[in-house]
């Protein structure tokens, strides 16, 4: 069973905050509104959200520089493990830079990704989750 819910289209999207528990006490009421709750921390000092399952995350960027377009990570849902590494190799050959080679990720259950980084600079990642 996948972990982070996304219907097929995104697996999550991610958010850079620079102060999380600011931006949690927002998210917590704007989402909040729309039926869409916290689900808790998450190592690391995630914020997960979603309906039953995590879909939006805020968190400090991972490289630790300020949050803007490099805090922004929109993932994608992959089908298998081989949608990940054609999606990273589609992606270097068409001018995209890696950001993360495809490959197990330990911070979820079952987590297989790869990350890229856009021509325009904003990143992107697809993740497969095995059972």
């Amino acid at each position: 069973m996948a972990v982070i819910s996304g219907n097929d289209v995104f697996s999550h999207v991610f958010i850079g905050a620079a102060d999380t528990a600011a931006s949690a006490k927002f998210y917590d009421a704007a989402l909040g509104a729309l039926g869409i709750q916290i689900l808790g921390p998450f190592g690391n000092g995630w914020v997960l959200y979603g309906r039953d399952k995590p879909a939006f995350i805020i968190a400090r960027p991972g490289n630790g520089e300020a949050p803007s377009s490099n805090g922004a990570t929109v993932g994608f849902a992959a089908a298998t493990v081989d949608e990940v590494h054609a999606f990273h190799a589609a992606g270097l050959a068409n001018g995209g830079n890696d950001e993360g080679a495809p490959g197990p990720r330990d911070h979820l259950p079952g987590a297989y990704a790869a990350y890229l980084r856009a021509p325009a600079g904003n990143k992107i990642c697809a993740y497969h989750f095995t059972d």
